[in-house]
């Protein structure tokens, strides 16, 4: 990373921040795209951009057609790398605060019915230590609604099977607790002693990580993902599955069954109830289409 600007930013998002590696890497690469697109127009200096070129690269990314999600990213990251600049009078000021873009109607969350989670259950069945992991897994991330970095970091330590308590850090490093029930707990004791336990010993590792790899290491998320897709395609479900499909299902499941919307906002750690309130549409539609499938005058 050459450009020195660049460079402290990425350290602001980490240190000061706290944001993931991941989400780090996302914002540098979208201001190093950036920084290509100003050298091949002749523009040099990061530090020089005004709201003309903002609108140029605007363009730029409309004519490559970038999806709207993308650009929205894309424009999102330039924003608050030139508001960080703004706020340490690097420069005087942020060109990409006045770009808008028209917003959209909101994307309702996927999630699973009850029928198909029984389905996706079954397909995790089996004996050996990697299925036993593998229902373990679809346990937790179902039974608790945590995000697949908070499953994939979660120690042993973290997890409380006398109380039913799960520890997690979740988006910024905050912390909380999560209930988990009956079918999880079972689970994940199984999957410690006799999928966990073996798979240590045979690959000779030692650590505290609960989720691990076909080698004894700590699985990554990609590894979750992957786990996921496997029992997607053993079911015969027609979904594409992601871990954070789970957690949706997770609200809108509690939703469904008369849970109090701040009872989910902690349970998924959102910091606004806004984020919450989407999975209200969700319970709100899945009652119009029931209505307009059975009601003999809908």
């Amino acid at each position: 990373m050459e450009n020195k600007w660049i460079r402290l930013f990425s350290n602001y998002l980490t240190n000061e921040r706290h944001y993931s590696e991941h989400t780090n890497l996302a914002y540098i690469d979208d201001l190093l795209a950036f920084e290509r697109f100003l050298k091949e127009t002749g523009e040099e200096d990061i530090l020089a951009v005004e709201l003309s070129d903002a609108r140029i690269y605007l363009s730029y990314l409309t004519d490559k057609e970038y999806s709207r999600a993308s650009i929205s990213r894309k424009i999102s990251s330039m924003r608050a790398f030139y508001q960080f600049l703004l706020n340490n009078e690097i420069v005087k000021d942020n060109p990409f605060s006045y770009l808008h873009l028209k917003k959209r109607g909101s994307r309702l969350p996927s999630f699973f019915y009850e029928e198909e989670m029984k389905v996706l259950f079954e397909a995790a069945e089996g004996d050996a230590p990697l299925d036993l992991r593998n229902q373990a897994l679809l346990e937790l991330l179902y039974g608790t609604g945590i995000r697949v970095s908070e499953c994939q970091g979660i120690r042993l330590q973290d997890i409380d099977f006398e109380m039913g308590m799960l520890f997690v850090k979740g988006k910024g490093r905050k912390e909380r607790y999560i209930p988990f029930g009956h079918y999880a707990s079972e689970a994940v004791k199984a999957y410690i002693e006799d999928g966990r336990k073996p798979l240590m010993l045979k690959y000779r590792k030692d650590h505290d990580h609960l989720f691990i790899n076909h080698h004894g290491d700590q699985i990554t998320q990609n590894g979750i993902q992957f786990v996921l897709t496997q029992l997607i395609k053993k079911s015969a479900l027609s979904h594409n599955i992601t871990p954070h499909m789970l957690r949706h299902t997770f609200a809108t499941h509690l939703l469904n069954n008369g849970a109090d919307i701040r009872t989910v906002q902690e349970l998924l750690g959102h910091k606004s109830l806004a984020s919450t309130q989407i999975y209200t549409h969700v319970t709100t539609e899945h009652l119009q289409k029931d209505y307009n499938s059975y009601h003999p005058r809908a």
